[in-house]
Formats: structure tokens, C-alpha cells, sequence
């Protein structure tokens, strides 16, 4: 579904993405791991076009989609979500996912004058929409609240219902476990496995938590200094030494007293990482 090939993103003299070339196949659930540092949130942030790249090309489909912007690609079904949710604060969890579907008839003022009746009408349907996927998501309960009261779980959530709204065909999510307890993280995760089984969704997933990983992913794909490294299983990627060395360094893989030397990475190996900064991206968390 996406490929891309060779692509390099450079701020200055700092090669954030530096060659990356790697695909996504149509309803798989991928994760994305590395160090801090390895470029993760720059390639998504090329692929869903809010930076363009410095050279390479990305595809969706067989369609060359390289630096179109982000409403376009919204409308083509390709979707990127953050590491810190962003939601209309003051507008409940209803109206949030209301406002998600383009090209409203309320959106005209010549309708806002003179067709009244249609938009009430698309409203109608917006609205059980809306209250169908707080539904599916298991947040119904939260549909008159105020967006900006839900705790991070809870907006990761309702930034999950608006890829809902309009049917992504594709789903980028950054870090979906930051800041989230591991009751709703369960109930993210939940909702994930279900969007990719019962309705097809693909997704690509940034995440540091590796049993979320280990849950949901198949494949991994491990990136260090802007490159892909390694692909295949969790397990497979836990096993290669490449792997270990990006996350411990040379001269630390080997020592007796790195937990999981000798026999691959744990998952708390590779979780510990993002406490780490490293190069890649101005603020050192790529």
C-alpha cells in the first residue's frame, strides 16, 4: 500500500531520514521502532506531508503522493495522528468528530441561507455517526463531555474515532501509548485489532511499549540514523545484533552485565531508549 524508496529528509547538516526505503502492505498492522533519534516521526511526518522530503519518493497504491499536502492525502484516506493529541477543547467529544468529514453543505453560505433543511439533515447523520464509532470505541458515555476534560488515554481514543469518520484507508499513529494508562492503552489496542480485522484499516504504529508492539505488529520495522535496519518479527528484531548494537552501543551488546546480552534485546531493552536523546531531528525525538 505504501512504498517508499530511498528517502532523505536533511535539516542543515543533520540527515534526520538519510535513505530510507521500506513498504507497507495493505492490512497489516506495522510497528515502527529505534532509539530516539532514528527518525521514526520525521518519516512519518514526509509521508503524510507536513515537511517535505530533500529527495526519494513515497507511493500509496502505485501513486506517487511525494510532497502533496496534508489535506490531500486526508482525502485519498491517508491519516497521521500524534504524540500529544490534538482535539477542540472547548467543543464536546461529539461535535469533535462531527467537524472531521469535509465538504459540509454547512460549510457554504449560500446553504447557510437557503438549504437550511440539508444541513440539519447531514447534521443528523454526522451526529449518529459520531455517537456509532464512540460506540465501537467504548466511549460513548463521554459523548456530551468536554473534549478538552478527557485524560490522554481517553483523547488518543477519540483521535483514533476521527480516523473513523471518514474510513481511512491508512492510519500513522505516533506513540498511541504515551501518557496512557495500561486499562485504556488495552482498550486502544482492542480497538485497533478490531478497525484492522473487521474493516480493514492498515496502520503504522510509533511505539516505544513493546508488548503493545509485541500485541499488535507483524511486521517490525527497525530504524537507527534515518535508515531502516531490520525487519521481520518482534522476536527476529530482538535477535539481530545490528538491532542491539543501535540500542546498547558497540562495546555494551556483549557485556555480562546488560540485561538480555547474549540472548537478543528485552523489551525493556528497547523501551528504556526513549529516555535517550540522540541526532535526527531538531528536537532529538524522531
Amino acid at each position: 500500500m505504501i512504498d517508499v524508496h530511498d528517502l532523505h529528509k536533511h535539516f542543515g547538516g543533520a540527515r534526520a531520514v538519510d535513505g530510507a526505503t521500506l513498504s507497507i502492505a495493505p492490512g497489516s498492522i506495522t510497528g515502527l521502532i529505534g532509539p530516539n533519534g532514528a527518525g521514526k516521526t520525521t518519516l512519518f511526518n514526509v509521508i503524510a506531508g507536513l515537511i517535505p522530503p530533500t529527495s526519494g519518493q513515497v507511493s500509496l497504491g502505485g501513486e506517487d503522493i511525494t510532497g502533496l499536502s496534508p489535506h490531500i492525502l486526508f482525502q485519498k484516506g491517508l491519516l497521521r495522528t500524534f504524540q500529544i493529541a490534538h482535539e477542540f477543547s472547548s467543543m464536546s467529544v461529539r461535535e469533535n468528530l462531527m467537524m472531521v468529514p469535509g465538504g459540509q453543505s454547512g460549510e457554504s453560505l449560500w446553504n447557510a441561507f437557503f438549504r437550511r433543511s440539508d444541513i440539519r439533515d447531514q447534521e443528523r447523520e454526522l451526529a449518529a455517526k459520531a455517537d456509532e464509532v464512540l460506540e465501537f470505541l467504548t466511549i460513548d458515555h463521554l459523548a456530551d463531555e468536554k473534549a478538552g476534560n478527557l485524560s490522554g488515554g481517553q483523547k488518543k481514543l477519540l483521535e483514533l474515532g476521527r480516523t473513523m469518520m471518514v474510513d481511512a484507508r491508512i492510519v500513522f499513529l505516533d506513540e498511541v501509548g504515551a501518557g496512557v494508562n495500561r486499562t485504556l492503552l488495552n482498550t486502544i489496542g482492542d480497538a485497533i485489532l478490531r478497525l484492522n480485522q473487521e474493516r480493514g484499516y492498515t496502520f503504522v504504529v510509533i511505539e516505544h511499549d513493546m508488548d503493545f508492539i509485541d500485541r499488535l505488529c507483524d511486521p517490525v520495522i527497525c530504524m537507527a540514523e534515518g535508515r531502516v535496519l531490520a525487519q521481520g518479527t518482534l522476536a527476529e528484531i530482538k535477535a539481530d545484533e545490528r538491532v542491539i548494537e543501535a540500542y546498547l552501543g558497540t562495546g555494551l551488546k556483549n557485556a555480562p552485565h546488560v540485561p538480555g546480552s547474549g540472548q537478543g534485546l528485552t523489551a525493556g531493552d528497547l523501551g528504556a531508549s526513549r529516555g535517550a536523546r540522540g541526532p535526527g531531528s531538531p528536537n532529538g525525538d524522531a
